[in-house]
């Protein structure tokens, strides 16, 4: 019979679970080497990107939290070599697995619809253009690009090239891909050509969709809410809700009722009946952009700790800083740092310390401080 009543659970355990989900409480979780990389992207769904460079972008750092050596190199083999991964978007700009690009066919040609406002600018004319130099000549960036009359930009994100926002719709329709990435500077090649394929492949239908970002959840996240589920989509909620729904009557999945939370949870009974040892005293820096960290509401009330993103807040209504990191230290966190990589000088600057805890601060300090030390040493390894 399936579960009618949630099963209750205290935050304490359902922390614990998500931090296990995010393999948050193990120090090297996927081994090391190149091929730790497709596997930590694979398990977590996808790993965001994002432009800002104040200490390390955070693609790589979610990376490194989770993969001790990790390297650069390593993201772009992944990418550009044995492409067993590849951009596109999910709730943002994500490294997403290859083997899941079934799943996201179908939104190609929807989410160019959707971003129709700030294409609608695309001439037919510069869009063949640069498709039919790719197609010739083979992989470009922008700035191969030399020969655009510019224009005045209509969007604070727009380029002054007709030519690059010709290829950002083509490759929000999956006609191409970003077959490399240096910083910022992306290669775009045809996706049919850069995967060795005649053609996409065959859409996942709307039902496969829905279940795999429920599964997707469910591995990397342990319990799982709507807003968890549907973070930045709530469109999609009615029809999650109907496939957990079906689950619960055939317990695959459990009601949850996590203490102090306001939202329904659910999980497997084989997740909620999974042995967890305290987590040692591991420590992780987290990017703002980390999975744990970008689901504000639910870091807020497994942790008890509100993250503000301050980068946009003026400075005198800063808290706890521009860039601001929380650190966590086993399954508490326990200071939010404020760094900043000056890269002239080779040094990762500490702008604030907040603490949190009010522990042994002696003692997390010094795990803190051989945590910033590797920190250090990874991003000014190039």
């Amino acid at each position: 019979m399936p579960h009618t009543s949630p099963i209750p659970l205290t935050k304490f355990r359902a922390r614990r679970i998500w931090l296990r989900a995010q393999r948050l409480d193990e120090a090297a979780p996927f081994g090391g080497g190149a091929l730790a990389t497709p596997a930590a992207v694979q398990h977590l769904g996808y790993v965001q990107i994002d432009t800002i460079n104040v200490v390390e972008r955070c693609h790589h750092q979610i990376l490194y939290t989770r993969i001790p050596d990790y390297r650069r190199d390593h993201l772009r083999q992944a990418q550009s070599v044995d492409k067993t991964v590849f951009e596109y978007w999910t709730h943002a700009l994500s490294y997403i697995p290859t083997a899941d690009m079934r799943f996201f066919v179908r939104a190609m040609k929807r989410e160019a619809d959707d971003r129709s406002s700030f294409f609608h600018t695309v001439k037919r004319g510069d869009l063949q253009k640069v498709l039919g130099r790719i197609r010739r000549n083979g992989p470009l960036t922008i700035r191969d690009i030399d020969d655009d009359v510019l224009v005045e930009k209509d969007h604070e994100w727009a380029s002054r090239k007709p030519s690059k926002r010709a290829l950002q719709l083509a490759f929000y329709r999956g006609v191409l891909t970003v077959s490399q990435r240096e910083g910022m500077l992306k290669t775009y090649e045809l996706m049919t050509r850069h995967f060795g394929r005649h053609a996409l492949p065959k859409a996942a239908s709307e039902s496969e969709r829905t279940a795999y970002l429920l599964d997707r959840a469910l591995r990397s996240q342990g319990i799982v809410s709507l807003d968890s589920i549907c973070h930045l989509d709530a469109p999609r909620k009615v029809a999650v809700s109907r496939v957990i729904d079906a689950r619960v009557r055939r317990s695959e999945l459990v009601p949850v009722a996590v203490e102090g939370a306001k939202h329904e949870h659910w999980a497997t009974s084989e997740m909620l009946d999974t042995g967890l040892d305290p987590v040692a005293d591991i420590v992780h820096i987290l990017n703002p952009f980390d999975p744990v960290v970008i689901q504000r509401k639910r870091l807020a009330s497994l942790f008890d700790y509100e993250h503000r993103f301050e980068a946009y807040v003026p400075k005198e209504k800063r808290v706890f800083g521009y860039f601001a990191q929380p650190v966590l230290v086993g399954d508490a966190v326990v200071a939010v740092l404020d760094l900043k990589t000056d890269r002239e000088r080779g040094k990762l600057l500490m702008r604030k310390w907040t603490w949190l805890s009010k522990g042994d601060r002696r003692r997390l300090k010094g795990l803190i401080e051989g945590a910033l030390g590797r920190f250090e040493r990874f991003q000014l390894a190039r």
